[in-house]
């Protein structure tokens, strides 16, 4: 089974795969091909539940689905992303939101979408054995402050601030980061800055490991950004399997005999 020690370790060793899952099916699947890490993200808002963005998303939705996936899972470690306002008003009901994560849904860790306002919160956690995986760059839940999904640390101010940022975090007990839409170069020198793995998403090749959202690499999205890949088209084959269903219902191919059972003791019921 991978911990976050594991994790931690794997800095210097082979590539650190990722992948959310927000549902048991998906989450076995993930966890037999031998991903190193689940993510129930937040991003279920827009992959799962019909949202524009991951701010609707509550803290029972992602306990829930979180203890789905850790249901289904044997080996894989299970990380809940803390949803919007969840976490960074208030210490004490930070704590215990993310400890419901490993107390009531069996995650092993929680991942947070970092700032300034996140780095004594990581330290407390830590403190308390709640397994922190911080989140720089692109934030998802400040869309609102950003003006939208664009790539961060493009200057060299910002750039300069999400490398401290990322110091900061692994100064406070974080065991790793994801880089989110970053540019590559950036993502290279905050890798080799510091001694925690790093987990980049549309941030180049030279980070620790990578991570993408698991309708995005399945194919199940009409859209998917442009720093994700497609592997399959279940999309289509979905609609192909639908259709197939629906028109074997009309002509009266389904249910055949195969798929009924008679029992004799009920042919004069009525």
């Amino acid at each position: 089974m991978v911990t976050t020690r594991d994790i931690r370790e794997r800095a210097a060793d082979e590539p650190i795969t990722m992948l959310t899952a927000y549902d048991a099916p998906t989450a076995a699947v993930v966890d037999d091909v031998g991903i190193d890490i689940v993510l129930v993200g937040d991003s279920m808002g827009n992959a799962v539940l019909g949202h524009d963005s991951t701010l609707p998303v509550t803290l029972e939705e992602v306990r829930s689905r979180t203890g789905a996936v850790a249901r289904a899972t044997d080996d894989a470690l299970v990380v809940a992303d803390m949803p919007f306002l969840s976490f960074g008003v208030d210490e004490a009901e930070s704590v215990e939101n993310a400890g419901r994560m490993l107390k009531e849904a069996d995650a092993d860790a929680v991942k947070l979408e970092s700032g300034a306002h996140t780095v004594e919160l990581t330290r407390r956690l830590t403190e308390l054995g709640i397994p922190v995986m911080a989140h720089l760059g692109l934030t998802p839940q400040h869309v609102n402050e950003t003006g939208g999904y664009q790539r961060q640390g493009t200057d060299a101010d910002a750039a300069e601030r999400m490398l401290e940022l990322a110091r900061e975090h692994e100064d406070a007990g974080a065991f790793s980061l994801v880089l989110e839409h970053v540019p590559a170069n950036l993502a290279e020198q905050i890798t080799e800055a510091l001694e925690i793995p790093t987990i980049g998403i549309g941030a180049g090749s030279d980070t620790h490991g990578q991570v993408l959202v698991i309708t995005d690499v399945l194919g199940l999205d009409e859209w998917s950004p442009p720093f994700s890949k497609q592997y399959a088209d279940l999309r289509g084959e979905m609609a192909e399997a639908i259709g197939a269903y629906k028109r074997e219902v009309e002509n009266g191919e389904f249910p055949a005999e195969e798929h009924s059972h008679v029992e004799d003791d009920v042919d004069d019921v009525y």
